[in-house]
């Protein structure tokens, strides 16, 4: 990458359609499709002695092509959100929908089945295993998908190339910088070509020149197309997205398109 931008062109999501910069909203399409959507959801934990009402009553679409950040005080339900539309927790009540299929109308491998199909997820800790190569890493979830060793590989290294870590594909983890590890798990999140992308955090860990590094990386995949929905606590982060919505309480209490930057 002589500019330290990564093209990412190969992930245009298959609705095709041009799209704007992850700093701007998408263009106006015509029936753009719902990625993603939550109907009067609700989460509470609780037990003999506790009863914490975590969010109430969410409702939300994500359209193809579109970036979010979801914003909060620590505790306001921001992650547990996350976890929610992903499909990694259970709902106490209402319901969430990716790609048109209710994950409560699905089983347990089914749903895992579904995730692996359309879901990617970065997490503020990459969560990479220290046994395995990059390459090995980000062929994970194509070998649970049973490809072939050598074309979940020969996959894995092109992502890895899109991320800039051609020459980095034979090291492990500890070989790795905090922002290559970083760029691992992103490329391990996009080889499956998901439908979106999920990240909670996803620069919390980094120093400011790294993590700028890896929101340039986030531009590029929305200019290829990607639909993303980022959890942040940072506003710079935050004002890069298309839309942001502001949690508080377990409500979401405001969800604000972002002017073109002409308009800004």
């Amino acid at each position: 990458m002589s500019d330290g931008t990564p093209k990412l062109t190969s992930f245009a999501p298959p609705q095709g359609g041009a799209r704007s910069a992850w700093g701007g909203p998408a263009p106006t399409e015509v029936a753009r499709e719902v990625v993603l959507q939550c109907t009067a959801l609700d989460k509470r934990f609780h037990d003999s002695s506790l009863d914490v009402h975590v969010l109430r009553g969410v409702n939300l679409h994500v359209h193809a092509g579109e970036t979010l950040a979801v914003v909060g005080a620590s505790g306001s339900g921001k992650s547990t959100l996350l976890h929610l539309l992903g499909g990694l927790e259970a709902p106490t009540a209402g319901s969430v929908e990716l790609m048109g299929r209710d994950f409560a109308s699905m089983s347990a491998a089914q749903q895992g089945e579904w995730r692996n199909r359309h879901l990617g997820f970065v997490y503020q800790f990459h969560h990479l295993l220290p046994e395995f190569s990059a390459l090995d890493n980000v062929a994970m979830p194509l070998r649970i998908r049973r490809l072939a060793p050598d074309a979940a590989r020969a996959q894995a290294a092109a992502v890895l190339a899109q991320v800039g870590l051609a020459d980095r594909v034979a090291h492990r983890p500890s070989q790795l910088s905090g922002g290559e590890r970083q760029r691992v798990a992103i490329a391990r999140a996009l080889v499956t070509r998901p439908s979106l992308l999920l990240a909670d955090e996803p620069t919390g860990n980094l120093d400011t020149a790294t993590g700028e590094d890896i929101l340039a990386l986030f531009d590029a995949l929305h200019r290829a197309g990607n639909t993303v929905i980022v959890v942040t606590h940072e506003a710079d982060v935050a004002a890069r997205a298309g839309r942001t919505l502001r949690v508080l309480d377990g409500r979401i209490v405001a969800d604000i398109p972002r002017t073109t930057p002409e308009a800004a």
